[in-house]
């Protein structure tokens, strides 16, 4: 198996272990983390109802203006601080954090870190 093809198993294999234990209900929603080279992205989700309370992204309209390059930890620290905010305004104090099978290292930890900052309890 090539090696970028057993990394991904292997993120995959990490996600459905985190999954198993991780659970998203109306009164503490799972935080969600996408990331790619490019950009990064977390939303609230409500795993009973299926369906998303808030989503925001490096690219959303909200931080176009403040980032100039959407993969670096100065982004990640913009999104979670501006998710945190979202969901305070909709009542959310609480979350569940889904790392998404990847590690809790720089621009997961950096998003995480943000979020906290601005009063969600993990």
């Amino acid at each position: 198996m090539k090696a970028t093809k057993l990394k991904l198993v292997r993120r995959e294999r990490r996600k459905r272990r985190v999954r198993r234990s991780v659970f998203g209900t109306p009164e503490r929603p799972r935080l969600s983390v996408s990331r790619s080279h490019k950009n990064i992205s977390a939303q609230l989700i409500d795993d009973l109802a299926g369906r998303t309370l808030c989503a925001v992204g490096s690219r959303s309209k909200a931080l176009a203006g403040q980032l100039k390059h959407g993969g670096n930890i100065a982004a990640a620290t913009l999104v979670g601080q501006a998710l945190g905010e979202r969901a305070r305004m909709q009542g959310i104090r609480r979350v569940a954090f889904d790392r998404n099978g990847y590690r809790y290292h720089g621009r997961v930890k950096a998003l995480a870190e943000a979020a906290r900052a601005t009063g969600l309890e993990f």
